[in-house]
């Protein structure tokens, strides 16, 4: 499997430069990007370790046939390990082999936060589309069914695994709908945009709202579904609420039993007052404080920020802001430093520092030996002393 970065990558490549700008949830989009690059996300090994060693049941693993939930009493049992009434529920592997075999569709949600390879091709996708990203995964045998025809409320990119799949994809019924919407009775359209068998490495993109259904072809087939929810109107919208809590006006009472004159030069000064914070908060600006704030991936990377020693040179460091680490001069008053911002915090460093910060915003991954060469006038004693301050702040984490 090539190193390469999937979806900013060779997906990219394959569906144009401007898929995020002119293509992104408003188009069908259809990659073939090549079995290789998808093979070592999951192997059937990872994917039985997964299976075996954690505790997956229902809402997070759920079996469906024919567009109805298969019950979890089917394939699990209770193991009466504690002192609830039921215990904990656990896989049987002969009744999950026999509902498999009897064509139910396995669905695993979250599998991002179980697989590192998986994680990052989330964490690549993040970056492309600058949205949190959750990854499910669909395994199946036979011809069946698993849902009838539907459209989901959040952008998708499904990548096939293995095997193959026979999907229809219909238009959106109504454009743009949502979870919570107003309305909710559009069917699919009968016209049909794309239709056919999906092939190991074949990657597309259904956008919000597109009907579509999707049929085993009688083998096996896996797939991952990235899903994500990009930010509209309505979001911009509740965050300029937010922004009103500042005003002493909108805190006030209104004035139900006031007078009329008073009513009507309240609203009149709400109105006002409104319409200068929507200009002084423009989308542009909801957008790239919600970029200053996105989370990183929470990685648990022991034990070196606890008990530091230096790694060796060909270890690697990785930057665990999801989005580009941006290096900024800090505020005049503390000058020479440099500050990033990641999930809302914001980091001061002294300026010696700058030159390593800024081999990691653009490269996001180096060696400890690069990312030395790298760091200016860092002796190595100061430079290990500033990886292990990044390592403790988890604005880094070591690869071996």
């Amino acid at each position: 499997m090539s190193t390469a970065p999937l979806f900013t990558g060779r997906f990219v490549e394959l569906a144009g430069a401007d898929f995020a700008s002119a293509r992104l949830g408003q188009d069908f989009v259809r990659a073939e990007a090549g079995a290789d690059r998808v093979g070592d996300l999951l192997t059937w090994s990872a994917l039985n370790g997964i299976l075996s060693t954690h505790q997956l049941v229902a809402p997070q693993l759920r079996l469906f046939r024919d567009g109805a939930q298969v019950p979890v009493a089917r394939y699990t049992r209770s193991d009466g390990s504690d002192n609830s009434a039921d215990g904990r529920q656990v896989l049987l592997p002969d009744a999950l082999y026999r509902e498999l075999r009897a064509g139910a569709s396995l669905v695993l949600d979250s599998i991002d936060q179980l697989h590192p390879p998986i994680a990052a091709a989330a964490d690549d996708l993040m970056r492309l589309v600058r949205e949190l990203v959750q990854v499910n995964l669909y395994l199946v045998w036979g011809d069946h069914q698993g849902f009838d025809t539907h459209w989901d409320d959040h952008d998708t990119v499904i990548v096939q695994l293995a095997g193959s799949k026979h999907w229809t994809v219909h238009g959106p019924g109504r454009p743009f709908p949502m979870k919570v919407d107003t309305g909710h009775d559009h069917g699919p359209p009968e016209s049909v945009v794309w239709q056919g068998n999906l092939a190991p490495g074949d990657i597309i993109h259904v956008p919000r709202g597109w009907w579509h259904a999707v049929r085993g072809t009688g083998e096996m087939s896996m797939h991952l579904t990235f899903g994500f929810t990009r930010r509209t109107g309505i979001d911009w919208a509740r965050w300029v609420v937010e922004q009103l809590y500042s005003e002493e006006l909108f805190r006030q009472d209104l004035p139900r039993f006031g007078g009329a004159e008073q009513r009507r030069e309240h609203e009149d000064e709400l109105v006002r007052t409104l319409a200068k914070v929507i200009t002084a908060h423009r989308p542009a600006d909801f957008l790239a404080t919600r970029d200053r704030r996105f989370p990183r991936r929470p990685e648990i990377n022991l034990p070196f920020p606890v008990r530091f020693e230096l790694p060796p040179d060909e270890a690697g460091i990785e930057v665990t802001a999801l989005l580009e680490l941006t290096v900024e001069s800090a505020e005049p008053s503390d000058a020479g430093a440099v500050s990033v911002t990641v999930s809302g915090k914001t980091f001061r460093f002294a300026a010696v520092m700058a030159p390593m910060l800024r081999l990691l915003a653009q490269e996001r991954v180096v060696t400890v030996a690069r990312l030395r060469a790298g760091a200016g006038e860092l002796d190595p004693d100061r430079f290990a002393a500033a990886l292990e301050l990044l390592l403790q702040q988890h604005l880094v984490v070591l690869r071996d």
